[in-house]
């Protein structure tokens, strides 16, 4: 069925992004996995097709389009290939970083990092998480000192995606520790600057093509020109970029439940017991039934939201419900879709399998379910 939220181009678009994931992203899975991150040919296999900064200005590598349903058929071709692993490394640029840079950037530091990002010549990060402060960006400790013409920066990130690939990254850290969340400010250090080191890959239980670390800050010297924004308004930007984040995870999610549904489809068609086909017994046709009803439903409510994004009125209580109510529900589809495959859903070239460990972490990361649940809370307690 075609869903109303898209045109024509964005058909074409979809034709394009899904060969370019049946020949450039499938065949190398495996080895991606293998080896706990993708390699940079990904990155610039991608930038010679134009899928990366889908927004930034054609004058600096980009597209020059500001839709995000472009955003959205890169990840949903992406998830629903199994390649979910591999969304946080191109979609993670353009849904969570690019924002940052087309927005606060000046035409100077445009100029020095868009058109290589764009081209895939490099990669880029956005660390805010830290060991103690996951949520909560306002406990964040990571500190930057003014001295002179450079901010000296000290701390630590954790669960940063690309972070070992990265040669860019988007640093939250607290320029007047005393303000709370008006001391935050946002900084872009660049690799080989002295004091910036790469902590152990992390090893998750899904996503395992992506690469995720530990990164530490010892007296780093960052330049001033290497300020996004204000100093102190940080806080206010990751928490207007975080919409799009939010709603980012939420596509992935709905993606894979589909994913799920289509490999649970496939094999109780195939699959023989009792002299039957497993999809032909009552109970198996009941749950497929409901799963279908789920995976609609779910779709319908994030197209809403996504068509809401589109025109900019998007509020962050709406992306909130969407993400936690999306990623729980892919908890259950994916779940119940794994219990149809019967002992083969726990083998690991099955595809439901890896589909099962990698939705694992929608809850978590782009605020947690409980984190979103506050939001809507607290905005309907403010309301009355």
């Amino acid at each position: 069925m075609r869903r109303e939220i898209f045109e024509a181009g964005h058909d074409d678009f979809r034709t394009m992004a899904r060969a370019f994931v049946q020949d450039r992203v499938g065949p190398r899975l495996p080895e991606w996995e293998a080896a706990g991150q993708v390699d940079r040919g990904l990155f610039t296999a991608a930038g010679e097709l134009g899928l990366l900064g889908f927004e930034v200005d054609e004058k600096y590598g980009g597209g020059g389009v500001d839709d995000f349903r472009y955003n959205v058929v890169l990840n949903e071709e992406l998830t629903r290939a199994g390649a979910t692993a591999v969304v946080m490394n191109l979609c993670g640029f353009n849904d969570l970083i690019a924002p940052y840079l087309v927005q606060l950037c000046s035409d100077e530091q445009k100029s020095r990092w868009l058109p290589d990002l764009c081209a895939g010549r490099s990669v880029a990060a956005v660390a805010m998480t830290e060991p103690g402060a996951g949520s909560d960006l306002k406990s964040i400790t990571t500190t930057a000192t003014r001295d002179g013409d450079d901010y000296v920066l000290n701390g630590a990130k954790t669960f940063i995606s690309n972070g070992v690939l990265a040669d860019v990254v988007v640093v939250a850290a607290k320029t007047d520790p005393s303000a709370g969340s008006r001391g935050i400010s946002l900084l872009v250090v660049e690799r080989g600057m002295p004091g910036f080191e790469r902590g152990r890959r992390l090893h998750k239980i899904g996503l395992a093509a992506q690469d995720t670390a530990e990164l530490f800050f010892d007296g780093v010297r960052v330049p001033r020109a290497n300020l996004l924004g204000e100093e102190g308004a940080g806080f206010g930007y990751l928490m207007r970029n975080l919409v799009q984040e939010r709603l980012s995870v939420s596509v992935t999610a709905v993606a894979s439940m589909h994913r799920a549904l289509d490999e649970a489809l496939a094999y109780t068609r195939d699959r023989r017991a009792f002299g039957q086909r497993i999809a032909d017994f009552q109970a198996t046709k009941f749950t497929l039934a409901e799963l279908a009803t789920q995976v609609e439903v779910a779709q319908v409510f994030l197209d809403r939201c996504i068509a809401g994004h589109v025109r900019n009125d998007l509020t962050e209580v709406e992306a909130a419900m969407c993400k936690w109510w999306v990623t729980e529900l892919q908890q259950q589809v994916v779940t119940r879709a794994l219990q149809l495959h019967g002992g083969y859903g726990f083998m690991r070239e099955y595809g439901i399998a890896r589909e099962f460990v990698d939705a694992r972490a929608s809850t978590l990361y782009a605020g947690t379910t409980e984190i979103m649940k506050e939001i809507i809370g607290r905005s309907l307690v403010r309301e009355r």
